[in-house]
């Protein structure tokens, strides 16, 4: 079973929350959100901002938070291979009701079909409950 080690990245002023499913071995080994060097979240997120591509963990949370965005994965633990989505089992899922009662999150998005099928199963009931 591996726990999340990243926390999420939000504050009072994030609208839109970006769910993952768990971080890559990768992003597991930088310490942060979309962490591999061929991940393209923050190359198409700073076009989409027309921001500075942020290079530093540092720089990316900033980003994050200046354009009103929170980040974190549906899966607080889970048993996985790598980094492969396809291999997850035993999930534990986040609660995310902490982070829209601290926020203004309007929208939430979820950054592939794996996140979609757990936010679906596991991620209504721990904004609702």
């Amino acid at each position: 079973m591996i726990e999340h080690p990243i926390p999420p990245t939000y504050n009072k002023n994030s609208k839109i929350l970006i769910l993952g499913s768990f971080p890559s071995v990768k992003s597991r080994e930088y310490g942060y959100f979309y962490g591999h060097p061929q991940n393209r979240f923050w190359k198409v997120v700073s076009l989409i901002f027309e921001d500075e591509f942020p290079k530093t963990k540092e720089d990316k949370k900033e980003f994050l938070l200046k354009h009103k965005i929170a980040a974190w994965d549906v899966i607080a633990s889970c048993d996985i291979v790598g980094s492969s989505d396809n291999s997850i089992t035993n999930v534990k899922a986040n609660n995310l009701k902490e982070i829209i009662e601290n926020s203004k999150v309007e929208k939430i998005f979820v950054n592939g079909k794996k996140a979609a099928e757990l936010y679906k199963k596991y991620g209504y009931v721990t904004t609702n409950s």
